[in-house]
């Protein structure tokens, strides 16, 4: 995945202790990934809800919507004090099969506990968190989302960070679809965190919302939690809550909400 002696040298000079965010309480976090919407356009709607109750909200808070489609991605905004941003991104859309507890509900319903972290705190980035539509159809949300910006905008982002089917088992990094610092300073954060992060590739499982960033060339990394013996769960009947194991949920949360606040301090204008 990388260069083990480049991580220990760079966790030797870094203590998570350093960064600066709030963890919302466990109970919340659970709480809001416990809703599991049946509908996808109530999943839409509950994503604005939780949004707003996290205190994103008036012109913070938008619905990206194409003409003529019957959804479109959540965007809540932090304000930085710099143009340039960090995209936060899960998609809220799943597959008839199961609940989509897992795939991925797991990763949207988190966004709103990463925004409150994060907003605790002045930042230097402005972090965009974005719950896209349509990924399971074809990456619909998150390519609408990258058409609309033109050349400059997509300079300003330094990082995509999406999340896609957590909780299964300890995180995951597809670390072949992604950026190798991005992958290097999660590994530095979870080395300091004391908590688990390996890297499982699957190449043949199909895509995830970074790949659209990732075409335009922007910095991307996805976190999950699928194994060998997990990945039958996706995209089945057999998708339901009860297949999370909540304290390694938590824990993606907690390494999660670090790692967001590390970029904020270690990534550099491209």
């Amino acid at each position: 995945m990388m260069c083990l002696l480049a991580v220990l040298l760079l966790a030797t000079t870094f203590s998570a202790q350093s960064l600066k965010f709030d963890l919302v309480r466990r109970d919340v976090v659970l709480a809001r990934l416990d809703s599991v919407p049946a509908k996808d356009i109530d999943r839409e709607h509950q994503m604005q809800t939780y949004f707003e109750q996290a205190g994103c909200k008036n012109g913070s808070l938008s619905l990206e919507q194409p003409k003529h489609n019957r959804f479109g991605n959540v965007v809540c905004t932090l304000a930085g004090t710099s143009p340039q941003q960090i995209v936060v991104g899960a998609h809220f859309d799943h597959v008839d099969a199961g609940s989509g507890a897992v795939d991925n509900w797991s990763g949207a319903s988190l966004l709103p506990s990463l925004y409150q972290a994060l907003a605790a705190e002045p930042r230097k980035h402005t972090f965009v968190f974005v719950a896209f539509y349509g990924e399971e159809e074809g990456l619909f949300g998150s390519q609408y989302y990258v058409h609309e910006l033109d050349k400059q905008a997509l300079s300003h982002i330094d990082a995509m960070v999406n999340m896609d089917t957590l909780g299964l088992g300890p995180t995951e990094v597809w670390a072949s679809h992604a950026d190798p610092e991005l992958v290097q300073r999660a590994a530095v954060v979870a080395h300091s965190m004391k908590l688990p992060l390996t890297a499982v590739n699957f190449e043949r499982v199909g895509s995830t919302d970074s790949e659209s960033f990732r075409d335009k060339k922007v910095p991307s990394i996805t976190f999950h939690s699928l194994t060998q013996s997990t990945l039958h769960i996706l995209h089945s009947r057999e998708d339901q809550l009860s297949q999370i194991k909540e304290d390694d949920y938590f824990d993606s949360y907690r390494l999660l909400a670090a790692y967001l606040s590390y970029l904020d301090e270690s990534v550099r204008g491209r």
